[in-house]
């Protein structure tokens, strides 16, 4: 266990978790009480019954997000079940908090059995919450548990597939920029085909994004554990089936060092240490890395380095261009409760992209994404949300 771990543990056990409740009102004499609750509470309860959009006046729902996961694809971890992932959850939802002002709650599911139970579950709770933020939830169900759950009337998205999309497309917007090239030139390899690399290859192709407001870029290959998903391939399931529609077009096979022949960007949503030096030495001039598994990437930044990578992210906060969530969900979450949007859109996410790419100012090989800590991003990610919900007609 190095030093991180055991003192993260200390951490835990010194604050019993990250989260407590606390009540925004004082009752301390008789009238707050009777206001607060009986008798006085039950007139908020008649004109929610007769209006269900007063709870985002008289409730918390305007302002709460639940954090529901499963606990079977949790950071790199692995399907750890739910009470496990509690504490992962716990810090989203200080996350939440901490960068937009939210109050998020962790709703971890036991022993759930079908998709179709899964789903009833969360609709059943979702009359509480503004919106869901659906977390480590292993693919291919997180896929079809969120594309059930879009138009339950509030917000949802899966922060592992669009949260991570959103940043790596604002970074691969201002790497392009420090290399002097058009994202619509670019030849990308993604590896992991799980949530995130799905999400990202759609998104890189504007699969189903309005091509306005979303440039593709030229080409993508994607490979899973097995090598490069291609038509030659027949153990792939539906959706990597799908991917096969706008991936790969040459029908390339073979290993990662095949796909990597001529790429300007590799992108790593996969495992720790699966790229090597050489691989990257067969890339295009000024290579882009973006090597995001945790805690082990894809590949160490030096070693990418003195391989000949121009630009090297991580998900690591000891390393620049750190890829990170909370750059995204916070603000994205932030704009659609202030808006009331039903939903999360496809322009919605293409607005958090661009907020945080035009967010830095002067990109260069170590400065291509917003600090994590610029409590600034979320405000500027959740304007851009909010205006492209009130353009694209995402709320009321």
């Amino acid at each position: 266990m190095t030093d991180i771990y055991k003192e993260s543990l200390e951490f835990h056990k010194k604050h019993k978790g990250k989260l407590e409740v606390i009540s925004k009102v004082k009752i301390d004499d008789r009238k707050t009480l009777s206001l607060a609750y009986t008798p006085g509470v039950a007139e908020a309860c008649r004109q929610i019954e007769k209006d269900p959009k007063k709870a985002y006046d008289y409730t918390i729902k305007q302002n709460s997000v639940a954090v529901v996961s499963d606990g079977s694809a949790v950071l790199g971890l692995g399907d750890i079940g739910a009470l496990a992932s509690l504490p992962v959850m716990e810090g989203k939802c200080a996350l939440f908090k901490e960068f937009a002002n939210i109050d998020a709650f962790p709703i971890c599911f036991d022993n759930i059995g079908s998709d179709a139970d899964f789903i009833d579950k969360i609709k059943s709770i979702a009359p509480v919450f503004g919106g869901i933020n659906l977390e480590d939830i292993a693919a291919p169900r997180c896929f079809e548990i969120e594309h059930k759950l879009l138009d339950i009337g509030i917000p949802v998205m899966h922060d592992d597939q669009h949260g991570t999309a959103i940043v790596v497309l604002a970074g691969l917007i201002n790497a392009a920029k420090v290399i002097g090239k058009n994202i619509s030139e670019l030849r990308v390899v993604v590896s992991g085909s799980g949530a995130a690399g799905t999400a990202i290859v759609k998104l890189l192709h504007c699969i189903g994004y309005d091509e306005k407001v979303c440039k593709s870029v030229k080409e993508t290959i994607i490979c899973d554990s097995k090598g490069i998903i291609h038509k030659g391939r027949s153990d792939l399931n539906k959706y990597k089936l799908e991917l096969l529609k706008f991936t790969n077009p040459k029908n390339r096979s073979g290993d990662l060092e095949d796909a990597l022949e001529g790429a300007d960007v590799f992108i790593g949503v996969s495992k720790g240490n699966v790229l090597k030096g050489d691989m990257i030495k067969k890339m295009n001039k000024d290579p882009i890395i973006f090597a995001m598994a945790n805690p082990i990437p894809e590949i160490m930044p030096d070693d990418a380095k003195k391989a000949g990578a121009r630009i090297v992210a991580t998900g690591r906060s000891d390393y620049p261009n750190q890829v990170n969530n909370v750059l995204a969900f916070p603000g994205v979450f932030r704009g659609a409760l202030d808006i009331r949007a039903k939903k999360i859109n496809n322009e919605m996410k293409i607005s958090a992209a661009y907020a945080l790419a035009n967010y830095v100012k002067n990109p260069s090989d170590t400065n291509i994404i917003p600090d994590v800590l610029d409590k600034n991003v979320s405000k500027i990610v959740s304007d851009a949300v909010k205006k492209a919900a009130l353009e694209s007609g995402a709320c009321e």
